[in-house]
C-alpha cells in the first residue's frame, strides 16, 4: 500500500470481492492493514446474476466476510445474457463498485489483480495490436471518476495469495468461467502454464509492462504538462486553447486528441492521425467536437451543437450527451437536454459564445417548457437546485469519471484529467473477461 498513498489518518477502504482467492485474501490483508491504522474496510460484493448460483454465492461470500469482522455489501447487477457479455459485466461491476464506494465515503476501492493478470493482460494487449500504453498493462492507481481505484497486489504471485487462503482456512468460490478456454485470456492462462504465477515467464511478462508504465507515466506527464500550459478546460463542457503553447509536434497531437475527446463527449480518444489533420487545419470537427479560431488568437473547442444527444429524463445520475452527469435530486417528468433555440435569449447573461450556449445543459418541465439552466443559474438558484449538474465526460474512463466531481458556476475552471492510455486506437481497451 504503501507506493499507493498517502493515506492519512483512519483510512477507510473500500474492496471488490468475488469470492475468488485472490480477492478474498486482498479483503483479509486490506483489513487488516487499515485497522492497525485505526481504519476500517467494506468488502462489496458484486452478483452478476449471470448464474443461477450466483446470488447464493454472493450471500456466501458476504456471510463469509462478516464472520471475520469485515462488514459486507452485495450489490446486484441484474446482467442480461447477450453480446459482449464479459465487456458488459466488465464495466457494470468496475460502475458499481465505484459508486458504492463512494456512497459509502470511502474514496478508496481495492481490486485484487495480480502479477499473472498483469502477465495475461500484456499478452492479451498485444495479441490484439495495442501500442506502448496498452502494453503497459493495468495501473496500481486510476481514477474511477467516483473513486481512486487500487491494484496493491499487481507484483504479488497468485501462489501467495492462495497461502493466504489457506492458512485462514477459508475455501474460496470458483468461477467456472475462469477456465472456460472460449475466453481468450483463459487460452492465454493456460498456454502460460504457470497457475501459481512464480516462474521466470510470468515474472518477465510483469516486468515488461512495468517498463512500459515506466514509458506511459513520462508520457502522461508530458501531456499533462502540455495541457497546463496551452488549454483551460472549462465546467460548461468547452475548452480555450493557446496554438503557440500547443505546439505542432506530437504531444501536441495527443493532446488535442483527447481535448477533442473530452469536450465531444466521445467515448474514446480518435485517432492520431485524425487528430493530426485537425491541428494541420486549424480548425474543423472531431470527435463531436468543433475546434475554431476565436479572440487573441486562441481556439475555441466546444461541443458540435449539430452533433448533441438527445433529451433523457431528468432523475437522479441520469447522463446526457456523454458529457455532463444530473446529480441533484431531479423531476419526474422532466428532461434534459440540449439549450438549444434558446441561448440567443439567454446569452447577454454570461458572454459564453453562442456555440458554447447551444449545447448547455437545461432542464424542460414536461410541457417542453424551458424550466432552468444550472450552469447559468437562469431563472434563479434556487429553480436550478434540484438539477445540479457537473461536467462528467464519458471518455475519462470506463466507469464514467468525472473531471470534476463538484457543481459549477459559469467561469469556475476544471481541474485537469488523468487516464489509463485507453483510446479508440488499440492502445489500451480490454475486452475480455478480466471482470
Amino acid at each position: 500500500m504503501r507506493p499507493l498513498g498517502p493515506f492519512g489518518p483512519t483510512p477507510r477502504l473500500a474492496i471488490g470481492v468475488s469470492g475468488g482467492p485472490h480477492s478474498l485474501a486482498l479483503a483479509l490483508l486490506a483489513e487488516r492493514w487499515a485497522r492497525r491504522r485505526g481504519g476500517d474496510v467494506l468488502a462489496l460484493v458484486a452478483d452478476h446474476g449471470l448464474r443461477a448460483e450466483s446470488a447464493t454465492e454472493a450471500a456466501h461470500v458476504a456471510g463469509l466476510l462478516a464472520g471475520r469482522g469485515i462488514a459486507a455489501q452485495v450489490l446486484r447487477l441484474g446482467l442480461a445474457p447477450g453480446p459482449s457479455m464479459q465487456e458488459r459485466a466488465r464495466g457494470a461491476r468496475l460502475a458499481a463498485l465505484a459508486g458504492a464506494a463512494a456512497a459509502a465515503g470511502r474514496p478508496w476501492l481495492l481490486l485484487g489483480h495480480h502479477r499473472g493478470d498483469q502477465a495475461e493482460t500484456l499478452l492479451f494487449r498485444a495479441l490484439r495490436g495495442s501500442g506502448p500504453a496498452g502494453l503497459a498493462a493495468m495501473a496500481p492507481v486510476r481514477d474511477a471518476g467516483a473513486a481512486l481505484l487500487l491494484r496493491p497486489l499487481l507484483g504479488v504471485p497468485p501462489a501467495a495469495l492462495e497461502a493466504v487462503l489457506a492458512e485462514a482456512g477459508i475455501t474460496p468460490i470458483r468461477d467456472p468461467s475462469n477456465d472456460d478456454p472460449r475466453f481468450a485470456r483463459v487460452r492465454l492462462r493456460q498456454a502460460l502454464a504457470d497457475p501459481g504465477g512464480t516462474g521466470p515467464g510470468i515474472a518477465a511478462l510483469a516486468e515488461a509492462a512495468a517498463t512500459f508504465a515506466a514509458r506511459r507515466g513520462r508520457a502522461t506527464a508530458a501531456l499533462a504538462a502540455r495541457l497546463a500550459m496551452a488549454a483551460e478546460i472549462r465546467p460548461e463542457g468547452f475548452a480555450r486553447l493557446h496554438p503557440g503553447a500547443l505546439g505542432r509536434d506530437a504531444v501536441a497531437v495527443e493532446a488535442l486528441g483527447r481535448l477533442a475527446g473530452l469536450i465531444g463527449g466521445a467515448a474514446f480518444v480518435p485517432s492520431r492521425s485524425a487528430a493530426a489533420a485537425l491541428l494541420a487545419a486549424g480548425g474543423g470537427t472531431l470527435a463531436g467536437a468543433w475546434l475554431r479560431p476565436a479572440a487573441g488568437g486562441t481556439w475555441l473547442l466546444a461541443r458540435d451543437p449539430g452533433a448533441v444527444g438527445g433529451p433523457v429524463e431528468a432523475h437522479a445520475g441520469a447522463s446526457w450527451d456523454g458529457r455532463f452527469r444530473l446529480v441533484g435530486p431531479g423531476r419526474a417528468g422532466w428532461r434534459l437536454g440540449a439549450l438549444g433555440d434558446g441561448a440567443a435569449a439567454l446569452r447577454y447573461r454570461c458572454g459564453l459564445p453562442a456555440a458554447v450556449l447551444r449545447a448547455l445543459p437545461a432542464i424542460r418541465d414536461p410541457n417542453g417548457t424551458l424550466a432552468a439552466v444550472p450552469a447559468m443559474d437562469y431563472p434563479s438558484p434556487s429553480a436550478c437546485a434540484p438539477f445540479v449538474v457537473v461536467f462528467a465526460p464519458a471518455m475519462t474512463g470506463a466507469t464514467g469519471g468525472e473531471i470534476s466531481g463538484r457543481p459549477f458556476k459559469p467561469g469556475q475552471p476544471v481541474p485537469m484529467f488523468n487516464d489509463e492510455g485507453r483510446g479508440g486506437t488499440p492502445t489500451g481497451t480490454e475486452t475480455d473477461n478480466r471482470t
